[in-house]
């Protein structure tokens, strides 16, 4: 079963809807786990509310396409509209960051709350797994 780190932020009642979204993946893994929150400056379109970004991390047995469209449903339970504004407010922004051993989203790369949040995430699964940190499952 694939392990999943899932990037997450919001910055409408953000502390509601990133709880929210914690609950949600519950359902799919009641072991998820969520990282430190972190209060972030909005990136791009600045003139917007600050951010709180975190992650969750968890085994799910859907694939990675099929979970994406499980995280868009989510997205949408929770009120997000998509506009054209790609950096605009947000209820919820969920995306896959990490499979398995592998970083899919230069997010990853690009911002250090991503990475900061999924590092936590990682060094989390480590010591599960008694230290091996390729080890996700």
């Amino acid at each position: 079963m694939p392990f999943y780190i899932v990037a997450a932020g919001s910055n409408i009642e953000a502390e509601k809807h990133i709880q929210q979204a914690f609950e949600q993946l519950k359902r799919m893994d009641c072991q998820v786990s969520i990282a430190t929150l972190l209060h972030t400056k909005a990136v791009g379109f600045t003139e917007q509310a600050d951010f709180i970004n975190t992650a969750f991390s968890f085994d799910c047995a859907l694939n990675a396409t099929d979970l994406k469209v499980e995280l868009k449903n989510i997205e949408a339970q929770l009120g997000r509209v998509r506009t054209s504004n790609k950096n605009g407010p947000r209820t919820i922004d969920l995306d896959i960051v990490k499979i398995d051993h592998n970083i899919i989203d230069d997010d990853y790369y690009q911002y250090d709350f991503v990475k900061k949040s999924v590092d936590e995430l990682v060094e989390r699964q480590a010591i599960k797994n008694g230290g091996n940190k390729l080890d996700g499952n």
